[in-house]
């Protein structure tokens, strides 16, 4: 839950960024000279790259998310079996054991989306976000109907 509230208060004060630097914008397009209308439609671009982004990885979210809710009605959801250091982090061996059964798993039944969600909580429990977000778009794109991407 805490994770959540903080996304939402980061999403907030990004729309409220993405405001003050749009009116910052478009107060310099009103302007009107060539140098004020440049620097303002500049100004307009990093809004709209911004908001673009948020929706990316909010809709990213809400999918993973809804794979996780019906991954746990069905009881598939993996569980933690990973050792930890005195400090509490996932030790190294340990998230490179599940990984590579979950890997296995995966290289079994290769258009279960289900097996591709595990494989991405084994990515990122070996601390490689890239790929856990490559292998969780997958696992969307395949409980969706749709071509993986690649």
């Amino acid at each position: 839950m805490g994770a959540k509230i903080t996304y939402f208060v980061m999403a907030a004060f990004l729309a409220i960024w993405f405001v003050l630097v749009g009116g910052r914008g478009l107060a310099l397009i009103r302007q009107g000279s060539a140098v004020t209308v440049v620097l303002g439609l500049a100004a307009l671009v990093l809004p709209a790259i911004g908001v673009w982004f948020l929706w990316m990885n909010t809709r990213f979210v809400t999918r993973a998310n809804r794979l996780a809710a019906e991954l746990e009605a069905e009881g598939g959801l993996p569980v933690d079996e990973l050792r930890r250091t005195p400090d509490g982090r996932i030790d190294r061996e340990s998230a490179d054991e599940v990984f590579a059964r979950r890997r296995a798993e995966t290289e079994d039944t290769p258009d279960d989306w289900r097996c591709w969600f595990r494989l991405a909580v084994a990515y990122r429990d070996a601390r490689d976000t890239p790929r856990a977000r490559k292998a969780m778009q997958h696992a969307i794109a395949l409980h969706d109907g749709r071509p993986a991407p690649r």
